[in-house]
């Protein structure tokens, strides 16, 4: 029967590699035939402790962990991909897809405990609050006064284009969920988004799909600065890096905090334990103090406690800017900002 189990997962594994862009991948193996199938944009290096934790409360059940961008991991939800779990950063696309009834209803004691704002009609759930940070390089800021807004990070790359030009790195919204939740949540909450996005397009701007490769780049001395990168990847970066490499700073003007969420797509098969999953994360994310977790809990905004306006809402609101009108609006802008050479 194990071999049974194992001959279709390297079949289910073949198919969906043909039909994802995948980032990463690993079975979590159980003693047995039962399995979760998880679909996520957190890197393995980040949750393997989440997936070891829950596979030693259920050891019986394995897990294959399959790691996308945020906008693939809806496009595969939409599109019927069979998963029993899916996890995002991109609160947005995950409210979406269980508005459009892509999600179905999970109720436990649990996630009947968590707060009002971290669910919504018991179809997603949040488990971490995350900032939104700039990471910089100790090294290419050298003599330089730290900005703490974005007015002073503007006067910053105004007087030494020479030493930022090619060396800020943000995401490119195209193709980010995530980035492009954090770009229009800053855009309309302040209008340093605006001019800020001006000055990077000015300095020949490094785009990038993912927060874990602007802060390897910021580490290596490629970057000197990456702008709007998840704090909880950036502290545990901060935790291995014993040089001194890199730098975390909190705008005190404004934070976005976004909420991490889980819903059971319907084409789940595995409903009992994607359920108790949740269950765990929202444990979790109801924690008192953060621990050796790697993702922060509900009540804080990470390791400093960042300085925000509290995290974004779950609610249809979040919708706005996925209107196709409104988001080929956004991005022309964008484009006309960041894309001037």
């Amino acid at each position: 029967m194990r071999l049974t189990c194992l001959a279709l997962f390297l079949s289910f594994v073949a198919t969906l590699a043909s039909a994802l862009e995948i980032e990463d991948h690993r079975l979590f193996p159980g003693t047995g035939d039962r399995m979760l199938k998880v679909i996520s944009t957190a890197d393995l290096e980040v949750f393997e402790p989440y997936l070891r934790a829950f596979q030693a409360s259920q050891p019986s059940l394995s897990i294959d962990y399959t790691v996308v961008s945020s906008t693939e991991l809806h496009r595969a939800i939409r599109e019927g991909a069979v998963f029993d779990l899916a996890l995002s950063s991109a609160m947005d696309l995950q409210f979406q897809l269980a508005n459009d009834g892509f999600a179905q209803s999970h109720r436990s004691e649990t996630t009947s405990a968590l707060p009002d704002w971290a669910r919504w009609r018991d179809l997603i759930f949040a488990f971490t609050a995350e900032p939104a940070v700039v990471v910089l390089s100790t090294e290419r800021f050298q003599g330089l006064d730290l900005p703490t807004t974005r007015q002073e990070l503007v006067t910053l790359l105004r007087e030494y284009p020479e030493r930022f030009d090619g060396a800020v790195g943000t995401y490119d919204v195209r193709d980010s969920g995530l980035g492009y939740l954090f770009a229009t949540q800053e855009a309309r909450s302040t209008d340093a988004y605006w001019r800020l996005s001006e000055v990077m397009g000015r300095l020949n701007p490094q785009l990038y799909c993912c927060s874990g490769q602007m802060i390897d780049d910021v580490a290596e001395g490629r970057l000197a600065l990456a702008y709007n990168v998840l704090g909880s990847y950036a502290a545990e970066r901060l935790a291995r890096d014993s040089g001194g490499q890199v730098q975390i700073l909190g705008m005190q003007d404004f934070t976005n905090v976004i909420l991490r969420t889980a819903i059971i797509p319907t084409t789940a098969q595995e409903t009992a334990g994607a359920g108790a999953f949740i269950d765990m994360l929202a444990r979790l994310g109801q924690r008192e103090a953060p621990g050796t977790w790697p993702l922060p809990p509900l009540g804080q905004t990470g390791a400093d406690n960042l300085v925000g306006f509290g995290p974004i809402r779950l609610g249809p609101a979040l919708m706005v800017y996925l209107d196709p009108l409104n988001r080929r609006a956004f991005l022309t802008e964008w484009e006309n900002a960041l894309e001037q050479r």
